[in-house]
């Protein structure tokens, strides 16, 4: 039996964490630049917010109902998170870590030792907030599929009070004839559509879908979605979220960049950014690509880009930020005003399987990284950081609705009277 722990509006109920008086009241977060919206909790869209939507079209809307809007606070999200996860993996002997707000655990080697299933759900529910204060809900199921679907059922079928265990093919089917194709776990909306061309609507239609049809017809992971659905397993944790194959880091500007000096700080940085999660996966990057573009919406829109190539792959933020800092001039002009900025790594091969070169030994300090990685880990994101990116940047991201870091930055910490 697999687990899957889901955080409520994560974002949201990280936001109220730390300020009691919010946890009854709509909240709203926004994207970088404070751009649109990306997440909004159960209050917010009752007052009809929706998300992933501009937040000047919902602005005078969010004041008419009283709606909370904050700007991302990464720093505070991360923090909290790694806390959960540290919680939930408390209570089973394998955890996966999905996502900022998911984590798969398996119960196979400690199923027989526990008693029910439903009492453990409802227990890391309880220690959860407890300790945390974040709204979680639990799903088990025998695949890690239909783990995703009594973690569904959980959250949005009335009933289950945030914990559900499907343990019978009777809950199977009662759960999935309540559930659209589309909520399915590896269903996106292209395939929703196809599906419903096919007159596939509902979960128990797609499990009831013949699996050889199903790989003829779309792919061979649809065809392990549908066997999943059905209770047999499939997939596994190291193949519920491939390695990228490419990592992007790109932001908008909050102020545009007009100097030479502010594109070399701003490149650096996102190529910090990308370093972090390649060496997070496992990756060395053998092709990176820079580029800074102007506004589409210009008079004279301008789009610029440079290959880099490396002798050796590497994972090394050094190598690759002085790469990109001589490459900088190749995506400058003077007189444009850039507002969009990115590094890419394209060509991404695993440490572990690297074919090294005679005439070009690897230049990555693996010692070096771990311990800058893991000062940042432990102390918050750039702790440590290279000079190159800048101290103070003007050309930072717009966040006017920051709430405070309360975890990761000292003057931010909550301070009690007693």
């Amino acid at each position: 039996m697999y687990g899957l722990i889901d955080a409520n509006a994560f974002y949201c109920s990280a936001e109220q964490v730390f300020n009691p008086a919010w946890r009854n009241k709509a909240i709203i977060v926004l994207s970088n630049n404070d751009g649109c919206v990306v997440a909004a909790n159960r209050a917010a869209l009752n007052a009809g917010i929706k998300k992933f939507v501009p937040y000047f079209q919902v602005r005078d809307l969010c004041q008419q109902h009283g709606v909370i809007a904050l700007s991302s606070n990464y720093e505070l999200y991360s923090d909290l998170s790694a806390k959960m996860m540290q919680v939930i993996s408390r209570f089973a002997p394998e955890q996966f870590i999905y996502s900022i707000d998911e984590s798969f655990v398996s119960f196979k080697r400690s199923f027989p030792a526990i008693p029910c299933l439903l009492t453990q759900g409802q227990q890391i529910r309880r220690t959860v907030w407890k300790e945390c204060r974040l709204p979680v809900c639990v799903g088990i199921g025998p695949t890690l599929t239909l783990a995703k679907v009594a973690n569904h059922a959980a959250k949005k079928i009335e009933g289950y009070q945030g914990v559900c265990v499907i343990d019978n093919d009777n809950e199977r089917i009662s759960i999935l004839q309540k559930m659209a194709a589309a909520d399915v776990w590896g269903i996106g909306r292209q395939t929703s559509k196809r599906l419903a061309l096919m007159n596939i609507k509902s979960a128990d239609q797609l499990a009831k879908m013949p699996a050889g049809l199903a790989k003829k017809q779309f792919s061979i992971e649809i065809e392990r979605t549908v066997r999943e659905l059905n209770g047999e397993e499939c997939k596994q944790f190291d193949a519920a979220r491939a390695d990228k194959q490419q990592i992007y880091s790109t932001r908008s500007m909050g102020e545009r960049i007009t100097t030479l000096d502010q594109l070399r700080q701003a490149l650096c940085k996102h190529t910090g950014i990308a370093a972090t999660k390649a060496r997070r996966q496992g990756s060395l990057c053998q092709v990176m690509t820079i580029f800074a573009a102007s506004s589409p919406f210009d008079d004279q829109p301008v789009s610029l880009q440079s290959t880099l190539r490396f002798a050796c792959p590497t994972q090394c933020s050094l190598e690759m930020t002085q790469a990109v800092f001589d490459a900088a001039p190749q995506v400058f002009k003077p007189g444009v005003r850039y507002y969009k900025i990115g590094v890419g790594l394209l060509d991404l091969v695993n440490e572990h399987q690297l074919q090294l070169d005679l005439f070009n030994p690897p230049s990555n300090n693996p010692a070096l990284m771990k311990v800058f990685d893991g000062v940042n880990g432990r102390y918050g994101t750039d702790t440590l950081f290279l000079a190159a990116q800048g101290i103070h940047p003007k050309w930072g991201m717009r966040r006017q609705l920051l709430s405070p870091q309360y975890t990761t930055r000292w003057q931010d910490i909550p301070h009690i009277k007693c």
